[in-house]
């Protein structure tokens, strides 16, 4: 799906690591959440409250997803799943188009 129907789109941006991950927020109206971001070329670590699936729509990066020992390579058309509570680190390789969905 590369557009979204019959949603209410936060105008602020959410900043993360000094300005280096930014994203908007994106609520559907069966309540659902998403974020639409960008991340910068560098290393960071993200901490989650509900599980997520992070689609790459543009870029690549490497993911240490919880659990694991073995970084894995991911680039754009592909996406990982994190469980609720929990970290996952990220090196980002190009600059990354994102989209985030909260699931419940």
């Amino acid at each position: 799906m590369s557009t979204f129907d019959n949603i209410t789109l936060v105008k602020k941006a959410n900043f993360y690591f000094d300005g280096q991950v930014t994203s908007r927020t994106v609520t559907f109206a069966d309540s659902s959440i998403k974020t639409l971001g960008i991340m910068m070329p560098g290393s960071y670590e993200f901490n989650t409250v509900e599980a997520e699936l992070m689609e790459i729509l543009a870029g690549k990066l490497t993911v240490l997803l919880p659990g694991e020992d073995k970084w894995q390579a991911i680039v754009a058309g592909q996406s990982f799943n994190v469980s609720a509570n929990e970290n996952f680190k990220v090196n980002i390789d190009s600059v990354t188009d994102y989209c985030c969905s909260y699931l419940k």
